[in-house]
């Protein structure tokens, strides 16, 4: 008899999908009961709780009525009359405390792995109650109901929920997909110039590594965007969260590799978040690590100029700063090369950062040239055509 070794493997599925509504929380609007109900329909008692961006509240009044209203209207699946107000933005990410709070709500409520933890916000509320929903009860059905550009197109319909922890982003948190999404063009409204922009910046990075017409169209349609054509906007957050979602169940969803191309431009953007103390949006970073990474490109040979130009070009009609002063290279213990060191580290394996190779296409690579980078930021800083190489 063999009591050396016994082996296990397993797969498990996940599904849900992100629905596309306007006025979720209107009476008529049937999409939300329909789903909750359906979902398990075997069982008896099904409770919900909502946890809502105080941002959002205040931009939307009405919002607890109406939710309280819809629920009274469909009372198959038990509202918490309290529903629960924290923060938006990064600091609720940053304090453990208002991770606490949804613990305790969910613990008070009797929140059961049958019931729902729905929350209503930007993606770092999503990112902080998906978290606290998939620890709770070792995992807890969030529903994620995403309120800004940047959330509704690229971090609601993901798969990872997290909370910043020793002063580095995301470094608490799990691969645990929602079991829905509904994505409400209501809520886009209400965003200042600046928010309704700054989620565009994540449509550039994912047409850059996955579709050139999706680039094109952007192009096309950047004056639109930028004067908040609702018609271009809706079409700009269906397409980017389609090809998210084409990603992440085409690839590597659980990030097992140390590749992930999903996260172009985003090394120096997620440090340049921290060192401003998150006073630059994510979007707005990511615009400019996307103008980094794509002169660099340029520069060590891979795009042409002209391809380098018309990413810088789209940036700038969209609205974007091209840089920051932080962004500048200078010793070898530049701050923003800091990033790369802590972006490996949370890779969990070698350094690999995407770099363009056309409109459309991406290549990994594993080291990264200061000269090169310091080259890169001068060029964005003084605002000059890119430079033959």
């Amino acid at each position: 008899m063999d009591m050396e070794h016994l082996h296990q493997s397993f797969t498990v599925q996940y599904n849900y999908n992100v629905f596309f509504t306007s006025s979720l929380f209107l009476p008529e609007n049937e999409l939300l009961n329909s789903f909750l109900v359906n979902l398990n329909p075997a069982v008896a008692v099904k409770k919900i709780l909502f946890v809502i961006d105080e941002g959002v509240a205040n931009a939307h009044k009405e919002l607890n009525t109406q939710i309280k209203t819809y629920f009274s209207k469909y009372p198959q699946t038990q509202l918490v009359q309290d529903i629960l107000i924290i923060p938006g933005g990064e600091q609720v990410k940053n304090d453990t405390r208002y991770f606490d709070q949804v613990l305790e709500a969910i613990n008070i409520h009797g929140i059961d792995r049958h019931s729902f933890v729905a929350a209503i916000g930007g993606g770092a509320v999503l990112d902080m109650v998906g978290y606290a929903a998939t620890v709770a009860h070792r995992g807890i059905k969030h529903i994620r109901i995403p309120s800004t550009v940047l959330s509704q197109n690229d971090s609601g319909v993901g798969v990872k929920n997290g909370i910043n922890y020793f002063n580095k982003k995301n470094f608490l948190g799990t691969f645990s997909p929602p079991v829905a999404v509904f994505n409400d063009d209501v809520f886009l409204s209400t965003l200042s110039d600046r928010d309704w922009r700054s989620g565009i910046a994540e449509a550039i990075k994912v047409a850059l590594i996955k579709d050139r017409g999706f680039f094109e169209w952007l192009e096309a349609n950047a004056t639109a965007l930028a004067q908040r054509d609702l018609t271009a906007m809706n079409y700009q957050i269906w397409k980017c969260a389609k090809l998210h979602m084409e990603h992440i169940r085409s690839a590597d969803p659980f990030e097992n590799g140390s590749a992930r191309p999903l996260d172009f431009g985003h090394w120096s953007a997620h440090k340049l978040e921290y060192l401003t103390n998150f006073e630059v949006r994510h979007g707005e970073a990511v615009a400019m690590g996307i103008a980094l990474d794509a002169v660099y490109s340029n520069l060590s040979g891979r795009i042409s100029n002209e391809d380098a130009q018309r990413v810088i070009t789209l940036i700038q009609q969209l609205g974007f700063e091209l840089t920051h002063p932080l962004l500048q290279v200078t010793e070898g213990n530049s701050p923003i090369l800091q990033g790369l060191e802590e972006f490996r580290e949370h890779l969990g394996g070698a350094l690999t950062i995407t770099l363009l190779t056309g409109l459309g296409s991406g290549e990994e690579v594993h080291e990264i040239d200061a000269g090169i980078l310091k080259q890169a930021a001068e060029i964005l800083t003084n605002q000059t055509a890119i430079i033959q190489h």
